[in-house]
């Protein structure tokens, strides 16, 4: 059984760290796994599977991933492979008209990572939507709240949308170390609360939700956002706008996020959405209380063991963030729920399970 994993590219995102610490988990397991980038400039997740020396790596192109050209490169790889696990768009489009040209000989697997899309709120591609998700022998939801979604939204039978939620190599968050504070920044000081967000910046983020929370806070509140993406420069006028800039530290993409995460004192996520957040899963994992909006892909995994907020809320924000700091009971109880949370979306109970589907598939 060889399978070929396909995204648009090892760019620092949820599913590309996803499948950085997968493949070598397959390949331990005796699955025969390669991947397929569609664009590559040498990203340092590239790298680091490059690195583990577990699979071969195609990088079909160093140009843009909507080249429908690339179509003709995968067709050519699709022959080798019996079944091809596709992630992101426009890789899921590419795949199925590649697998079209084969006479649809390789088996093909996508994961739906999100609860939304510019296609699923476009009535203009839903035709084309239904067409191709229909392709794909098994669409796995990471929720049942995806599910329910591309159900509604492609008409595809419930049989063909299996739930695998998304995993997290949980012991190597727990058993990372945390950094000094003048490692994040020389600025921050030893008495500082921080506050951590690890997110790209990009709208459905919000984190200027985040920044504003600030003006509810004690001024030894600082927020410290990891991430980066087209939305940095306006985060970083805005925090000039709202007269933040000396509370709020960019620190652009890190590869040594668990580090980080064990360097705070909160972590937050407040998206406007999720799918199934793997920085939920490792915010929850890293020892620290873990505060996010109450929406779908969020709600569903924090609810009852983290803390929710209304999103877009930042007093509210701040009074979550403030009760536990004038509590330090209630801190450590919501630590301790984190994290015996966060041991359910374990790597291994995912990669388990994504080995029954491709046995399944296969026979």
């Amino acid at each position: 059984m060889k399978i070929l994993q396909i995204i648009d590219s090892l760019n620092m995102g949820g599913a590309e760290k996803l499948l950085l610490d997968s493949i070598p988990l397959y390949v331990e397991r005796g699955i025969s796994m390669d991947i397929a980038l569609l664009t590559d400039n040498d990203y340092p997740f590239t790298k680091a599977l490059e690195a583990k020396n577990c699979s071969k790596i195609f990088r079909l192109s160093q140009g843009s991933v909507y080249n429908p050209a690339l179509i003709f490169k995968l067709q050519k790889l699709l022959k080798n492979y019996d079944i091809a696990h596709v992630h992101l768009f426009p890789a899921q489009y590419w795949a199925v008209f590649a697998n079209l040209l084969n006479g649809s000989k390789t088996k093909l697997i996508f994961t739906e990572h999100s609860t939304s899309n510019r296609r699923i709120r476009n009535k203009f591609f839903k035709p084309i939507e239904k067409f191709i998700y229909n392709k794909y022998d098994k669409t796995v939801c990471i929720t049942s709240g995806v599910q329910e979604i591309i159900d509604a939204h492609a008409k595809v039978k419930r049989e063909n949308l299996p739930i695998i939620e998304n995993g997290v190599n949980i012991e190597n968050v727990i058993n990372a170390q945390a950094l000094n504070r003048n490692e994040i920044s020389p600025d921050l000081k030893p008495d500082d609360k921080v506050i951590m967000q690890v997110s790209s910046m990009h709208e459905p983020k919000d984190q200027k939700t985040l920044i504003k929370s600030l003006h509810h806070l004690p001024s030894n509140f600082k927020v410290v956002l990891l991430g980066d993406g087209v939305l940095r420069q306006d985060l970083e006028e805005f925090t000039k706008t709202e007269e933040l800039s000396n509370r709020v530290y960019f620190l652009g993409r890190k590869t040594n996020v668990y580090e980080h995460l064990k360097s705070a004192d909160y972590i937050v996520l407040s998206s406007k959405y999720e799918g199934l957040s793997l920085s939920s899963i490792e915010g929850m994992a890293s020892g620290k209380p873990f505060i996010a909006s109450e929406v779908p892909g969020l709600k569903e995994i924090v609810g009852g063991y983290g803390v929710l907020f209304p999103q877009g809320d930042a007093q509210t924000l701040a009074k979550k963030i403030l009760s536990l700091e004038n509590d330090p009971e209630m801190y450590q109880k919501i630590v301790e729920k984190c994290q015996t949370r966060a041991r359910e979306f374990d790597i291994h109970r995912m990669v388990d399970k994504y080995i029954q589907l491709y046995e399944k598939l296969s026979n």
